[in-house]
């Protein structure tokens, strides 16, 4: 379906691929556009950023499109020490700028409501997931008072569109089968987007996802005639995010900057590629899950994202080494990361597309364009005990699909819905430890990749401030020029929490004290080089993450007033930004379910 750009050289943490087509003249041309082939720098911050200047006459507000992967590790793209190949995401990174320290909040809808708002999730609304547990922190919806990013740039004059995953409402329309949830004020066409694509709820099949929406309208698919080209929704929300993008730049608003959010559902499970993905990847993992963590720690320090003076994490105790997993049982554990990386690589055919949509547009060269995953690898087990809206027992044409890691099935087609568990999530988290859900660094280190062709004149650069998610919100209406309504709904708004990361373009520092996450009864916070976090239900942990941030040396009992210090202010921003302590949590939810199976 998809061609990748064409390089001119392969820049280094690219890999080279096999060519699937000829490549075409327009492709060509984007290539030549993006600098002709720079390689990426390995240990740089100088990142040869221009004046900004923007919302001036001499500099035109810059379209913006944020691109977010979902479920993805922070060593899995090329341009991050993977051997996945991501030659367009690898491209944009040899041109622009790369975050060594960029964090998400650990899973993905309360990643998607600070990205939207600017606030952390409790703030939003969405401090766990999409059940409401009567606090304000934990409704399950998106907060009236917390203006999302399309509402601030449309309300400047961006043209504003959402192609992919939405997933911050528990409202999810008919397909909820309740009646009480089928209100779309939560929806992207009423929260500041003209023109949506995409899917509500948080999770489906690939070939028939569930909550499929355009506008505000549902979306039935049906069985196409041809087998060998069946729907697939990463190519359709790449093909959308293409579409409005031509669209708008055809349409009487062409002069208008656009806000285009992309949200993939890539590679979250189930595990579902294509054939002619999973085909290139045939062999690549026969060396191991060892093997490869380890390849990719040393180019992740040849790279200069990590220090090659930390360590490793430990492997998982529920995973064994690669050399005991029977001989029976390795075509299985292969093919799942191969499946894997193909989700991955189709994603990435896909930016090539929209990226080459905007250079035939004429709006590349001003369009801020900023690439990142929504948590750490995710080490969940599928099994044939999962039920809900997200796990359909049968396929589009009605056949019947197999729910659950069995080994006898393998991963890829419709028919299967896996997922790749620990064994290869600590890969896509290398170097890190734990996993989406944690707060540790697997689970809440992301790539930031940030291109920007007018404004960054020398690209590879990698930034090294301290940067999170609710940072997006302010970058976009700085760079646009833009400011943040004080009211929404008849109501004063929430203030946006981030920092605008434009300072950080220019190797400036950003301006904080600290950044905090709460999940789960998983606790952080983050100041300078000090990280405290906890495991819940355990102990506070205390490491210096300039020496150790792979967190293997706990120097909690060794810095007592550390750990005093930053405990006062993770517990005075869980008081401010409404976090309840996850014992009470779980209490009110056994409560509601005592009440509700009473007679």
């Amino acid at each position: 379906m998809r061609a990748s750009i064409p390089s001119c050289n392969n820049p280094a943490g690219a890999h080279p691929r096999q060519p699937r087509r000829s490549p075409s003249a327009r492709l060509r041309a984007v290539e030549c556009h993006l600098a002709g082939g720079i390689a990426l720098a390995l240990a740089v911050t100088a990142t040869g950023l221009t004046a900004l200047g923007c919302g001036t006459e001499s500099a035109p507000r810059p379209d913006i499109v944020l691109i977010m992967a979902d479920d993805m590790g922070f060593s899995d793209l090329g341009s991050y020490g993977g051997e996945i190949d991501t030659p367009n995401l690898d491209r944009l990174a040899s041109h622009g700028l790369r975050f060594s320290h960029f964090y998400n909040t650990a899973r993905c809808c309360p990643t998607r409501a600070s990205l939207l708002t600017g606030l952390y999730a409790h703030q939003a609304g969405v401090g766990h997931m999409m059940g409401d547990d009567g606090l304000p922190g934990y409704r399950g919806d998106l907060a009236a008072n917390a203006v999302t990013i399309a509402e601030a740039l449309r309300a400047a004059g961006y043209g504003t569109y959402m192609s992919g995953k939405w997933h911050v409402t528990r409202h999810v329309g008919h397909w909820s089968g309740n009646d009480e949830l089928t209100s779309t004020h939560n929806w992207p066409l009423q929260r500041g987007f003209d023109r949506f694509y995409g899917t509500i709820h948080g999770a489906g099949s690939f070939y028939d996802p569930i909550s499929l929406t355009e506008g505000n309208t549902p979306v039935d698919l049906e069985p196409r005639d041809d087998a060998d080209a069946p729907y697939y929704y990463t190519d359709a929300i790449s093909e959308y995010a293409a579409r409005f993008v031509r669209e708008h730049a055809a349409a009487d608003r062409s002069g208008d900057p656009l806000f285009l959010y992309v949200a993939h559902t890539a590679p979250h499970w189930p595990l579902h590629a294509l054939p002619e993905d999973i085909e290139r990847y045939r062999g690549r993992y026969g060396a191991g899950w060892d093997a490869i963590r380890e390849k990719r720690q040393e180019q992740l320090s040849e790279l200069g994202l990590i220090d090659e003076d930390w360590l490793l994490a430990e492997r998982d105790p529920r995973v064994p080494a690669w050399e005991e997993v029977p001989e029976r049982e390795r075509p299985w554990f292969e093919r799942a990361m191969e499946v894997y990386a193909a989700q991955i690589d189709r994603m990435d055919q896909g930016i090539g597309e929209l990226v080459a949509t905007l250079e035939e547009t004429g709006r590349l060269d001003n369009t801020l364009i900023l690439f990142l995953a929504d948590n750490g690898g995710c080490a969940e087990v599928l099994t044939d005990r999962w039920t809900g809206l997200a796990i359909p027992r049968e396929a589009l044409d009605g056949s019947p699909v197999a729910v659950g890691n069995d080994r006898e099935v393998l991963p890829g087609p419709e028919s299967s819905y896996q997922s790749y568990g620990p064994h290869w999530a600590h890969v896509s988290n290398t170097p890190f430890r734990l996993y989406k859900h944690w707060v540790h660094e697997g689970g809440i280190a992301s790539p930031l990749i940030v291109h920007w062709p007018s404004r960054i004149a020398d690209g590879g650069g990698i930034v090294r401030e301290t940067a999170h998610v609710i940072d997006l919100m302010a970058t976009a209406l700085d760079a646009a020029g833009a400011t943040h309504p004080e009211n929404r709904a008849g109501s004063g708004s929430i203030p946006v929490e981030g920092v605008s990361l434009l300072p950080a373009f220019q190797s400036q520092p950003l301006d904080r004290e600290a950044v905090f996450w709460e999940h789960e009864g998983n606790r952080a916070v983050r100041s300078g080089k000090w990280k405290l976090v906890s495991r819940y239900p355990g102990p506070w942990e205390l490491y210096d993450l300039v020496a150790d941030r792979t967190e293997a040396n706990d120097l909690a009992l060794a810095e007592p007033e550390q750990v005093a210090a930053l405990a006062a202010l993770w517990n005075d921003w869980a008081a401010r930004t409404g976090v309840v302590p996850w014992d009470e949590i779980r209490e009110r939810r056994r409560a509601s379910r005592v009440l509700l199976s009473r007679p």
